[in-house]
């Protein structure tokens, strides 16, 4: 059977080398470039045109926008996921959703093998390596970076002698852009102390003295439907935020956390639709749930987070906590008002059909209908029983 490899194309150095090396080790190239929001309509063009000339027999490239959301970031905006509080899993959830696509593919056209171009030292290698080999267990996965540990510099002059040219890149900054977010690394993110200057970001410098505007975000059922009053589908929407956001500096921080392989890291974002949406979901959520529901859904939406962060999104628990997020958002519906400011916002409000705040029952501190002053005098003795009788206890040690 012929050699035929299937590879995750970004156009990139790295991918570039894979391709011309594959093709040195006898291989068939098909390229696959996964669109989940990271390029523009020129970059994708100008990849389709490299891969031909890289050798490659054919190249692929799939829009995964739609299914990015509908699979992966409707629940993270069900489970209010932001790693360490911060950071939207936006590399994390599109790495899967890649690898996904890639070796759907690979599997459709009957190749012998799968291939990516990620290094020895990160997460993605782990994300890409476990999809593939849980997806299509019979292919050969070949990782070409990490198995030869060839330098940069080492990969273009490899290019290089077979005519093909990758300048060194003069940017101080490496930038990482997709749908639900964009890192950003430099070298300010190679310690704990330095601070990644405004510059860094996708947005620039933000000016302070930027008007505040107001904005409505609609949900349905925990999804993401309209803005001012202005129905769109899940990809549009989050692209509107994420422009209307990038200009007011909303979402960007630097998080510090703990890689798959056990090392601490840093890395900047800039993601302003994830930061509004989950911040807008999670007070109409604290109007239409109760207590013990937001209670489950911080705990188990953040053990999803981690799952989906450090490769094991294809663990059966992974499906069973879906099945938890979407049961909980039956009745997350309604409207969410903000204000946008320079570097932040503001929730000024949420209504629901739903809602639980009923002032015509009871009022926080107030009168209410449901029980008599002397029932809650009651009950507030009931409720310390155990508090009093474990202090006594402890009088006689």
């Amino acid at each position: 059977m012929k050699k035929h490899a299937v590879l995750a194309f970004s156009g990139g150095l790295d991918t570039s080398f894979c391709v011309v090396h594959l093709r040195e080790q006898g291989y068939e190239i098909t390229t696959v470039t996964v669109n989940t929001g990271g390029f523009s309509p020129v970059e994708l063009q100008r990849i389709e045109k490299l891969s031909p000339k890289l050798g490659a027999k054919s190249h692929h490239t799939v829009d995964a926008r739609a299914e990015l959301f509908d699979r992966y970031l409707r629940y993270l905006v069900y489970g209010n996921v932001l790693r360490g509080n911060l950071y939207p899993l936006s590399v994390s959830a599109e790495r899967v959703a890649q690898a996904a696509a890639v070796a759907a593919l690979a599997k459709s056209i009957g190749a012998t093998a799968l291939a990516h171009g990620s290094t020895g030292a990160g997460n993605d290698q782990v994300r890409f390596d476990v999809a593939f080999t849980a997806l299509a267990p019979e292919l050969k996965l070949i990782t070409p970076i990490r198995t030869l540990s060839l330098s940069r510099a080492e990969e273009r002059a490899f290019l290089g002698k077979h005519g093909f040219e990758f300048p060194e890149k003069t940017q101080h900054y490496s930038v990482n852009e997709g749908m639900w977010g964009t890192s950003v690394g430099g070298r300010e993110t190679l310690d704990s102390w330095s601070t990644l200057p405004e510059a860094a970001f996708p947005g620039g410098e933000i000016s302070a003295q930027l008007p505040i505007r107001s904005l409505t975000l609609e949900f349905e059922r925990g999804v993401p439907a309209a803005v001012d009053g202005r129905a769109m589908d899940p990809v549009a929407l989050i692209a509107h935020l994420n422009d209307l956001g990038r200009s007011y500096g909303i979402g960007r921080g630097v998080h510090l956390g703990d890689t798959i392989l056990g090392i601490k890291g840093r890395v900047g974002f800039e993601a302003p639709a994830a930061h509004l949406l989950i911040g807008a979901h999670r007070e109409l959520e604290k109007l239409v749930l109760t207590g013990k529901q937001q209670f489950w859904k911080d705990t188990l939406g953040n053990l999803y987070g981690q799952l989906l962060h450090e490769g094991h999104f294809f663990d059966p628990l992974a499906r069973d906590l879906e099945a938890f997020l979407h049961s909980s958002q039956q009745r997350v519906s309604g409207d969410v008002k903000l204000s946008l400011h320079a570097r932040g916002f503001t929730v000024n409000g949420v209504r629901s059909a739903y809602s639980l705040m009923d002032a015509k029952t009871a009022s926080y501190g107030e009168a209410n209908r449901l029980w008599s002053g002397a029932e809650a005098a009651g009950f507030a003795k009931l409720y310390g029983v155990q508090q009093i009788l474990a202090l006594r206890a402890g009088e006689h040690e």
